[in-house]
């Protein structure tokens, strides 16, 4: 009988967020049952009914994106962010820039990839939230995007910089680059 309380309290965290992290299912737990909180989640994990994302951090539904909410200041960037705004059209994986101090590049989760990027504190800006299926994702706007493509020196054929001209807002990108080093500011500048 207890078993039963117990899953229909997790059930009804994962009802209420997308994502739940550990601390989260702990807290609707007795303060005792530590150990029986892991193993519950283990068990979860092996029936299939929720999805580890990050440490500590899991959701039940079956979308890559979602890993950005394992990582505290992040966002969904670069080409996957060109995808959200239809600049680029081909298919990308989650494209996770954070923060956080974490091994870059690509990561295995839930049968898929994401990719991993640091930038600095300072540069953690230029965000807004879009929807994707049933959830709001936070993803970089198109101004800091194309910042961070030059940051990243990621490459920009002549299509999609067309196309990025065409639909970025040139005061905000000014405004952006007073955050960066002239260098960064002039390689910028004569891609715009």
């Amino acid at each position: 009988m207890g078993k039963q309380i117990y899953l229909e309290k997790i059930d009804s965290l994962f009802e209420k967020s997308p994502v739940v992290d550990f601390k989260s299912i702990k807290r609707v737990m007795d303060k005792e049952k530590n150990n029986y909180a892991k193993l519950l989640i283990h068990n979860l994990i092996k029936k299939g009914r929720i999805k580890k994302i990050g440490k500590g951090v899991y959701t039940k539904y079956n979308d890559l994106s979602l890993a950005v909410f394992s990582f505290k200041h992040a966002y969904i960037g670069l080409q996957s962010a060109l995808s959200c705004y239809g600049v680029w059209e081909q298919e990308t994986i989650p494209i996770i820039i954070t923060t956080k101090r974490v091994r870059r590049g690509v990561r295995s989760l839930m049968g898929g990839n994401i990719f991993l990027r640091n930038i600095d504190k300072k540069y953690f800006f230029g965000l807004e939230y879009k929807e994707e299926g049933n959830f709001y994702l936070p993803y970089s706007d198109l101004e800091k995007t194309f910042i961070d493509m030059v940051v990243f020196n990621q490459k920009i054929d002549k299509e999609v910089l067309k196309k990025i001209k065409n639909k970025i807002n040139k005061s905000k990108l000014l405004n952006y680059l007073k955050r960066y080093p002239l260098k960064i500011r002039e390689r910028v500048m004569k891609l715009s």
